[in-house]
């Protein structure tokens, strides 16, 4: 009897601890809280972040990644799309246009024309390490015209698979 209380303590140790490498190391459930991501992402949404290939290879333009939004707070979570990358000019106009190194970028992201361009109306150029991070939803989202670039170390990882619900169950496009 001892003997297979401890087989059981044990199995459950191992699948404690395996649970616990796959959310630290690999994936992790973000829920979607607010509109900031229509109409890619739903309020409600729950997706799977992958947390381990921003660790062999950089985020790209258009991904959708999970930030920190604050440097020291690691419990608030972001869901935003990356528009500008390391060494980058961002601009954005009074009409609503987003530059890149002065050349307008081709999306079709946004929802709808950027009303305020935030502290984007002057040219900011991104460091060696920060991304320039934006809602789709952009009149609707508090992105890095209000809290400006983020750095690499405030990516959590990049949106995966959605979940839940489960009519919309898939692979996230981020192209």
């Amino acid at each position: 009897m001892k003997k297979e209380i401890l087989s059981w303590i044990g199995c459950f140790a191992v699948a404690i601890a395996a649970a616990l490498f796959i959310v630290t190391f690999i994936g992790q459930r973000v829920r979607v809280d607010g509109r900031s991501m229509e109409s890619t992402l739903q309020d409600g949404d729950n997706l799977i972040c992958d947390k381990i290939s921003y660790r062999f290879s950089d985020p790209e333009r258009f991904d959708i990644v999970i930030i920190y939004p604050e440097e020291n707070n690691k419990k608030d979570k972001w869901i935003k799309r990356i528009i500008g990358l390391p060494g980058e000019e961002v601009r954005i106009d009074t009409d609503g246009t987003i530059y890149i190194d002065g050349e307008k970028l081709e999306e079709n992201y946004g929802k709808e024309v950027i009303e305020d361009p935030g502290m984007a109306i002057e040219p900011i150029q991104l460091g060696e390490d920060e991304y320039w991070v934006m809602g789709d939803n952009r009149n609707h989202s508090s992105d890095s015209r209000v809290i400006g670039p983020v750095t690499k170390d405030r990516i959590l990882g990049k949106a995966f698979i959605r979940i839940y619900p489960f009519s919309k169950f898939g692979f996230i496009r981020h192209q």
